[in-house]
């Protein structure tokens, strides 16, 4: 029988822009247009992705001068401090994943086409847990990322 290894529902309490909001609030700082956009873009499907792929999807934004560049990293780097997304090193790149109410999960990655696969597994979850109590060592959570090549890359 085949185990599954989906990642399950996720749920949060109050939607990322109000999230965000209240995280801006409390470093003194407001919601622009420029920020909704983005936070809505970043938002608006679950996919892993890097700073280039972003400003691709925020070109024609960009094009009009309703975006900056600067923006768009800045705004990066508040939703990271805000736990609302994750910035993993990847190779020679970073990429950004969604945190905010997603379950813990690990990864493969195809080091051809760098597709990332997300898998949550308890009976990893386990081992890691095991492993940490037989060090007396105190997890606060885990990343893993399995390297090869998929099968799309293998054919």
């Amino acid at each position: 029988m085949p185990k599954n290894f989906s990642l399950g529902p996720v749920h949060v309490p109050a939607p990322p822009i109000e999230r965000f909001c209240q995280f801006l609030e409390r470093n003194g700082k407001r919601l622009t247009r420029q920020r909704r956009l983005i936070v809505e873009q970043v938002f608006s499907h679950h996919d892993h992705f890097d700073a280039d792929e972003l400003l691709d999807h925020l070109r024609p934004l960009l094009a009009a001068r309703k975006l900056s560049r600067p923006t768009v990293y800045r705004t990066l780097s508040e939703l990271v401090e805000a736990g609302l997304i994750r910035k993993l090193p990847l190779g020679t790149r970073s990429i950004f994943e969604h945190e905010y109410g997603y379950p813990s999960h690990d990864h493969l990655y195809c080091q051809r086409c760098n597709r990332l696969i997300e898998f949550h597994s308890a009976d990893l979850d386990r081992i890691c847990a095991a492993v940490a109590k037989e060090h007396r060592f105190e997890v606060s959570g885990h990343r893993m990322f399995v390297m090869g090549i998929c099968a799309e890359c293998r054919k």
